[in-house]
């Protein structure tokens, strides 16, 4: 059994959790339930980053005290991760005394074994304030890009680090004036001193190859020795030894992660030195964004090897969140805040369909919505979902509970032995790979129940046991899937658990099957994404249905015609409609026809192609194996595309905001709709 402590960049404190913020969060959670699944030891730690200028500025422009303000943000984190099933061990604060405690006595280590160095520099000054300045009281050009009105310790724009003093046409945040340099002494941290063991361990293979590659180019640049110290007024912790100078933010940031796990030790009996201390058998890796690998890359393993402690196991950095290929953007309507979300969507969608993405590099990933609604409604909905939906009917008319043997044992083999690839992938971070291995097999899954053709065999009473068979089979199928899928869909799973009435807690025990046991009742473990829901994300206006509608005019009122009303019909003219449950066999899109999908449809005993308006709201992949409700005795209409045989039913506007009339679970091709 390994022993596995993984860590994700912590959030600051001085604003809402985007989604970027959760496709950091979502990555990290998986790993960590897949280790946990496979029978591991591993602990999930976090923080709330809470120190700097940033966090000054912000509580003085509201008015209220830097703690008041960490610990309101700090609730609202917590909440969203919660929201999005974020399992974090330890969700704890830098702001704390095991934070404290730590840094201090990483510094005086580090001062001890000679990585400190003192010396006088020339800072920022604001005359007309009579204050040195932090770093972040001084913006201007950024020295490598040009770009204007960034801040004096980093460019938000090109990513460099760099001194106030290096800024081009500085000013200060303070009074808008042009500060001058004054004399003030400072504290290094020797980052120079490090070098060989760092281009040892950047190689070590702790890093993707592509971050490996870019440290050499500030290898091949020269390192230079890191300012650990800030001037007052500064929101952090006072430098031992050194009145009135604080900490920087970025020295005491990432031994949040220490102090989280501090916090948690002290009542869960776990030992610091087998975690922390230099040499440990325990594993260490750290998820974070392309933005902060510098800090994390460099300086913290030197500092944690200048105070005698472990460098991380790995450092996994992932690539940047766009959403529609658009940088996030608050003019566009693009930044979508954590919270926002959660108020529309069901969080394990954007968890599935983050991990549908990501892969074992640092490329960035596009959240395209209306991808986002195909994928997530074909893969979750339309193909591992129906399964379940298809078989649960069958055997609960069938006295509830399983056949006592497989139909096709040798098909059951084959998906737990592609489990060990599935492992080996969630291993290597690469969910992406992951998730298409799995809908293969959920693919694999839906045509097996499309070959045996269980709403056949249940029109003869006497096949029951044929049956039963069938959806037994078709069950322990979807319970591997769901298996698979229990680090992305923890939610689902638990439910799919429930309706098995067997709880999964190692992949060792979906080797058994489930056979001869009762079923819980069946209830819908998820639901079709409405399009018009996931739009309103970006939409800078409320969903159609809830904007009033603007009042006529006069003039408008009496030009305007008044509205036919419908003509009404009788139940005789309802009874000739012939309304019948049909599965989608194949759905493709129509070459020159803009708004229709052609759709092979399965009624149990005969198949039909209809021609079905639904182009703009449905991908065609998402529909194959859906229930729907077709007018079986509509007379066929030739079409330049083909025969239409029939006429699908959907409700709606039109456009992309149709949905498709779809029977309860358990209906099976062929019933008459009444």
């Amino acid at each position: 059994m390994r022993r596995i402590l993984v860590t994700s960049a912590l959030p600051y404190a001085n604003g809402p959790l985007h989604l970027g913020h959760l496709l950091e969060a979502i990555q990290t959670d998986i790993w960590v339930r897949f280790q946990r699944l496979s029978g591991h030891e591993a602990y999930y730690f976090c923080a709330e980053d809470t120190h700097g200028t940033p966090i000054m500025l912000k509580a003085q422009a509201e008015g209220i005290s830097p703690e008041d303000l960490i610990g309101r943000v700090a609730a609202e984190h917590r909440a969203d991760y919660q929201g999005f099933l974020i399992g974090h061990d330890n969700f704890h604060s830098t702001h704390s005394a095991e934070n404290r405690e730590r840094t201090e006595a990483i510094f005086r280590a580090l001062d001890a074994a000679g990585h400190i160095r003192r010396r006088a520099v020339r800072q920022a000054y604001d005359e007309q304030a009579g204050m040195f300045l932090p770093d972040r009281y001084v913006k201007g050009k950024c020295p490598v890009c040009k770009t204007p009105d960034q801040y004096g310790d980093s460019c938000e724009s090109c990513g460099s680090t760099y001194s106030p003093a290096e800024l081009i046409d500085p000013v200060s945040v303070v009074t808008g004036t042009r500060p001058v340099e004054r004399e003030s002494e400072h504290l290094f941290f020797a980052l120079t001193s490090f070098e060989p063991m760092l281009k040892a361990w950047t190689r070590s293979g702790a890093l993707q190859d592509g971050v490996a590659n870019k440290l050499d180019e500030w290898f091949t640049a020269g390192l230079k020795d890191w300012d650990i110290s800030r001037e007052s007024p500064y929101f952090g912790f006072e430098i031992p030894g050194a009145p009135g100078k604080y900490f920087y933010v970025w020295l005491d940031a990432p031994i949040g992660y220490i102090a989280s796990f501090e916090h948690y030790a002290k009542t869960h009996g776990l030992d610091f030195a087998d975690w922390w201390g230099a040499g440990s058998a325990t594993e260490l890796y750290h998820f974070i964004g392309k933005d902060i690998l510098y800090f994390h890359t460099l300086f913290w393993p030197a500092v944690l090897a200048g105070a005698g402690l472990r460098q991380p196991t790995g450092v996994h950095v992932h690539g940047f969140l766009t959403v529609n290929g658009q940088k996030m953007s608050k003019s566009r309507g693009t930044f979508i805040l954590a919270r926002d979300y959660l108020s529309k969507l069901p969080p394990e969608a954007l968890r599935y369909y983050f991990a549908a993405k990501l892969g074992a590099g640092v490329d960035d990933l596009d959240l395209a919505l209306d991808d986002f609604v195909a994928r997530v409604n074909s893969d979750l909905v339309g193909k591992v979902v129906n399964i379940a939906s298809r078989c649960a009917g069958f055997i609960e008319k069938s006295g509830g509970r399983l056949a006592g043997d497989l139909a096709d044992p040798a098909l059951y083999a084959d998906f737990i032995a592609a489990g060990s690839g599935v492992r080996a992938l969630y291993e290597a971070k690469d969910y992406a790979a992951a998730m298409r291995e799995i809908m293969l097999l959920a693919d694999r899954a839906n045509q097996y129940i499309d070959a045996h053709k269980p709403w056949n065999l249940a029109k003869d009473p006497a096949r029951t046991a044929e049956v039963v068979a069938v959806c037994t089979q078709g069950l322990n199928l979807f319970r591997v899937l769901i298996g698979f899928l229990k680090p992305v869909l923890p939610e689902v799973a638990r439910a799919a658990e429930a309706f098995l009435a067997a709880p999964l807690t190692s992949w060792e025990q979906l080797a058994s099957p489930l056979l001869g046991t009762a079923l819980a009742p069946y209830a819908p473990l998820f639901m079709r994404l409405d399009p018009q829901v996931v739009r309103a994300l970006v939409a800078s206006e409320p969903l159609a249905a809830a904007a009033p509608a603007k009042p006529a005019t006069k003039a408008a009122t009496k030009a305007a015609p008044a509205a036919a009303a419908p003509a009404e019909i009788t139940v005789d003219d309802f009874a000739k409609l012939d309304l019948r449950v049909a599965r989608v066999l194949e759905a493709a899109l129509v070459e020159g026809a803009d708004k229709l999908l052609r759709l092979r449809l399965s009624l149990g005993d005969s198949e039909r192609t209809v021609f079905a308006g639904v182009r703009a709201a449905y991908a065609p992949e998402s529909l194959v194996g859906r229930h729907v409700v077709v007018v079986a005795n509509l007379k066929p209409r030739q079409m330049k595309f083909g025969l239409s045989e029939g006429m699908v039913l959907a409700a709606g506007p039109g456009g992309g905001d149709i949905f498709l009339v779809t029977p309860d679970p358990g209906a099976a091709p062929g019933m008459r709709v009444k």
